[in-house]
């Protein structure tokens, strides 16, 4: 028997990873401080929470980097990084849901059904917690709770899974077990 009665685990950099390389090397290219520009809180925050689309994040760091055609082709190619699924934490994790429901939970933008179509993971989770669709983001206390919700688990029944210290912090501050995602041994600890 798990330990727990659901997995909450987040999407990017646990399950879905994109390319760093590529990323660096389309910076390297425009000389422009894409990474740093786009994944400034003032403006992917109002695209996480669903305030804005995607696209306008985009023109948005396209602005913030000289709003010029130069920094829309850059932030095109950016945006475009192809990205690609772990399948060994989805292993790991298709093995949890024959136990327990698993539930991801992202701070993701207006596409993200779009992008797990792509992903072919469209159904792979019981749930799915996008930040821009409940308007709350991790950290945020709340957006966990609507997770353990939706798994039907107390949140200090629930392991929760990310590869960012703030949210696992935050997760434990509501009694979950929490796990900082560094490699596919860290979550096979917990799950196997």
């Amino acid at each position: 028997m798990m330990p727990f009665d659901a997995v909450l685990c987040d999407l990017d950099g646990v399950l879905r990873l994109f390319d760093r390389a590529v990323q660096a090397e389309i910076e390297a290219r425009y000389g422009l401080p894409l990474m740093r520009t786009a994944f400034d809180p003032a403006l992917i925050g109002p695209a996480t929470l669903g305030l804005i689309t995607e696209e306008e994040w985009a023109e948005s760091v396209a602005v913030a980097l000289g709003g010029d055609e130069r920094a829309r082709l850059a932030v095109a190619e950016f945006v475009a990084v192809p990205f690609t699924v772990d399948e060994e934490v989805r292993a790991l994790l298709a093995k949890a849901q024959e136990r327990v429901p698993v539930v991801l939970v992202t701070n993701a933008t207006d596409t993200l059904d779009e992008h797990l179509d792509r992903a072919g993971l469209t159904y792979f989770a019981d749930a799915v917690v996008s930040s821009a669709q409940v308007g709350v983001a991790k950290p945020d206390r709340r957006i966990y709770e609507i997770a353990a919700e939706l798994a039907g688990a107390a949140p200090e029944r629930c392991l929760f899974v990310d590869d960012r210290l703030e949210n696992v912090e935050a997760a434990r501050t509501l009694g979950m077990t929490a796990v900082l995602y560094r490699t596919v041994a860290d979550l096979a600890a917990v799950l196997t």
